[in-house]
């Protein structure tokens, strides 16, 4: 059962398809998947709990997310277990980031649910009182993808209830056990049936309409930026509030002061998190030319070093990609780069032994390409590094944001000035100085650009799933009012 549906797991009724473990090839059941009238199903269950929960005192509301935390925490293993057998992740990228991470999560907006504040009051008219109210939006319509299917569900649910909306999440028909899981939580917490529902279907079908159905007031949706123009126009229909989070094609920019050791080691692994499927991943490595011979040999020997194996056992740095056709994906874009690239490294997937089975894909490093390029230019989603020379500051800034996207990047230098600069001047969500990946309940994450607008985590998401209010209150009592006489006078 991958339906959640008023406190109530129940099965979808739009057919089955198999659930795959991408590492194996191996069959792990079967997904029943939501048809059109489960969304219907699952909308009218939160429009029926959001009356309850955004009347809730935020106290109360944060109490219940105290408690699902607790009770995620004693499903760690199997959280982790799943989200490995689902995804194809290394099972140590689930215990020590996506599981603690998403439950840190928890329990930051659990916290932040009882901070929900507008402006302080003041007579800005000299005649009333104005107070500010923010107040929740209604049903929310959030579509999550695959790569971070538990850390998606948490970033889509969490801002949305603490707020006091109920929401109806779409995971993908990929990865939909975690979510299932998460979303339970918040159920046997305490918070009313129907608060967080789960329909995985597929896009056309459930997605589409979970997108343009008139009861759902808000649309949050993490993808690609082709399919995030799809959200736009189907969220047009209605005028609903719309989040997105798409694409992203990173620089990690070195110059020629830095640390060459530390952005070696940050080069890999902002590279290779998820297998590369990470809409924030270092993706083009910007680096300055006295240094580029010894930045590409260094990431090329550590990429060597990646150990690949079986995503459950400990000693795996990265397991594979999501699926056998994603793997196509990347190899096609990198076999096409070979006419007019050079690959230093990988480039392959491996041909015999356990790993054939599944798919796996090496870490694969190019050079020698020129910046308008496709694998420069294009999402790639995969273990794969594209490396750019530049010979002044200026270059760097101006190869960094050659891009259609604008969600991470990262400067590696030990000039304070350059890291100013940096931060100012590259357009991203997020620029990371000597550093590449880490995220924090407590900041926000979200795009420029293509890269979309809104934001996840932190206090700033609550502008997404937050409505603001003027009330204006007349402290006179007088019965007529100054400003009437503009409009009679007698």
């Amino acid at each position: 059962m991958y339906q959640l549906i008023k406190g109530q797991e129940r099965r979808g009724s739009g057919g089955e398809q198999p659930l795959v473990d991408p590492s194996t090839g191996e069959e792990l059941g079967t997904v029943d998947l939501a048809s059109t009238e489960d969304v219907d199903a699952a909308v009218a269950a939160a429009g029926e709990a959001y009356s309850e929960w955004s009347r809730l005192p935020h106290v109360e509301r944060a109490t219940i997310m105290h408690k699902a935390a607790d009770i995620l925490d004693g499903q760690f293993e199997e959280l982790a277990q799943a989200e490995t057998a689902e995804c194809g992740k290394a099972i140590r990228l689930c215990r020590e980031f996506d599981v603690p991470g998403s439950i840190d999560n928890v329990r930051f907006f659990a916290g932040a649910a009882r901070h929900l504040t507008g402006m302080a009051s003041a007579e800005y008219s000299g005649e009333h009182t104005s107070t500010i109210r923010r107040e929740p939006i209604g049903v929310v319509g959030s579509i999550a993808p695959w790569n971070y299917p538990l850390q998606m569900a948490a970033w889509k649910v969490l801002p949305a209830i603490a707020a006091g909306n109920t929401i109806v999440l779409k995971p993908s028909e990929l990865t939909p056990t975690t979510s299932l899981i998460f979303a339970k939580a918040f159920h046997e917490a305490g918070a009313p049936a129907g608060t967080v529902n789960v329909v995985a279907g597929n896009g056309p079908d459930a997605g589409a309409h979970l997108m343009r159905h008139e009861d759902v007031s808000m649309v949050s949706f993490t993808g690609s930026t082709r399919v995030g123009r799809t959200v736009l126009e189907a969220a047009a229909t209605n005028a609903k509030r719309v989040h997105l989070e798409l694409g992203g094609k990173a620089p990690f920019v070195v110059f020629d002061d830095a640390d060459l050791e530390a952005a070696i080691h940050g080069a890999v692994a902002g590279s290779l998190i998820n297998v590369g499927q990470d809409c924030t991943a270092a993706t083009r490595a910007i680096v300055h030319r006295s240094v580029l011979e010894d930045f590409v040999a260094g990431v090329a020997d550590l990429f060597g070093r990646v150990v690949i194996g079986p995503t459950r056992d400990e000693a795996t740095d990265m397991g594979s990609l999501i699926s056998f056709d994603h793997r196509d994906k990347v190899a096609g874009m990198v076999e096409r780069a070979r006419g007019y690239a050079t690959v230093v490294c990988g480039g392959e997937a491996p041909q015999s032994g356990d790993l054939a089975n599944g798919a796996y894909y090496r870490p694969t490093l190019v050079t020698d390409a020129a910046p308008d390029s496709e694998i420069v230019r294009d999402e790639i989603f995969g273990p794969v590094l594209v490396v750019l020379p530049f010979d002044d500051d200026d270059e760097a800034i101006r190869l960094a944001n050659d891009t259609p996207y604008g969600l991470a990047a990262s400067a590696w230098t030990t000039d304070l000035g350059r890291a100013g600069r940096a931060s100012r001047e590259i357009q991203a969500g997020c620029v990371w100085i000597n550093d590449h990946i880490p995220i924090i309940s407590e900041m926000p994450h979200g795009g420029y650009k293509q890269s979309g607008f809104g934001k996840d985590m932190s206090h700033y998401s609550f502008e997404e799933y937050t409505q603001v209010k003027h009330v204006m209150t007349d402290i006179t009592g007088a019965a007529r009012k100054e400003w009437h006489r503009t409009i009679f006078t007698t």
